[in-house]
């Protein structure tokens, strides 16, 4: 699915788009590298797009669990995110679609 351009997210920064009936948190990591998760943390459904990153792991801004940004797996013990495969497109929009288990 295609969401806004990748300019509207600062490097370092998240944001939160609705991706059909998920919410998918897209992360400008300072490196300029993309990641893409659930936006919503398992835990307590903290708005994991707010969160504090690095270029490995967020960490959910309510109770500081972390999930691995490539993985989805949690280095807390939360349940895992949804990950999903994120690129710009040629009018430098973010494109993203699921990813499947095996390609995690």
């Amino acid at each position: 699915m295609r969401l806004g351009p990748v300019d509207e997210i600062p490097f370092g920064e998240g944001r939160a788009y609705a991706v059909g009936d998920d919410m998918v948190a897209v992360f400008r990591l300072r490196d300029g590298s993309l990641r893409a998760v659930s936006a919503v943390c398992p835990h307590a459904g903290g708005p994991l797009a707010d969160g504090q990153t690095d270029t490995k792991v967020v960490i959910c801004p309510l109770h500081l669990h972390a999930f691995d940004l490539t993985t989805g797996c949690s280095t807390t013990g939360a349940f895992s995110l949804n990950v999903y495969a994120v690129h710009v497109d040629d009018d430098n929009h973010l494109v993203v679609s699921p990813l499947v288990p095996s390609e995690v």
